[in-house]
């Protein structure tokens, strides 16, 4: 398990929240969120913090089930999640679509690319979703179809991927 860093999240939450993303208001206040490869759900727990409606964990390691739990229960956010302990590249059929979907995988692991297209496939991408892919600063990223690159950002040994899902809103 290797956790976003404080400095990484800290830039993220600031990016989600002012400047273009912000533009229309922002991505995750009153939305649905995902939070992939979730580990103790720290990114997914942020976006409750800052008013976001709803939040999915996906993960599939016990020991960060559990202390993504414990976590939750700490801030008094159980509700208004669900967690799914399970693999992102074969996520179940979405019960809500996310308009911001969190992908952390393990550093060149190459699952960020296969998770995001079965996220997709799997209802869990709204139209126009935002989706942040958190990846080793070394490594590359192809942008799978369906979705386009807007942005690129590295923090140390984190590169944080800002991907749009396309398609059009309802």
């Amino acid at each position: 398990m290797r956790p976003t860093s404080d400095r990484a999240r800290e830039a993220l939450f600031n990016i989600l929240s002012h400047g273009d993303f912000a533009a229309a208001g922002s991505p995750f206040a009153d939305e649905n969120v995902l939070d992939a490869f979730a580990g103790t759900g720290a990114l997914g727990i942020e976006a409750l913090s800052r008013g976001a409606a709803r939040a999915a964990f996906i993960e599939t390691d016990r020991a960060a089930l559990a202390a993504l739990k414990r976590n939750l229960a700490a801030l008094d956010e159980e509700d208004g999640v669900d967690i799914i302990a399970g693999d992102a590249t074969r996520p179940p059929r979405a019960k809500y679509s996310c308009a911001l979907a969190f992908l952390d995988p393990p550093y060149r692991s190459a699952f960020a690319a296969p998770a995001l297209e079965a996220l997709s496939r799997m209802g869990w991408l709204a139209a126009r979703a935002l989706a942040v892919i958190e990846i080793s600063s070394s490594e590359t990223f192809a942008v799978p179809n369906g979705f386009t690159m807007i942005d690129e950002r590295k923090y140390g040994a984190a590169k944080l991927v800002f991907l749009r899902r396309e398609g059009e809103q309802r």
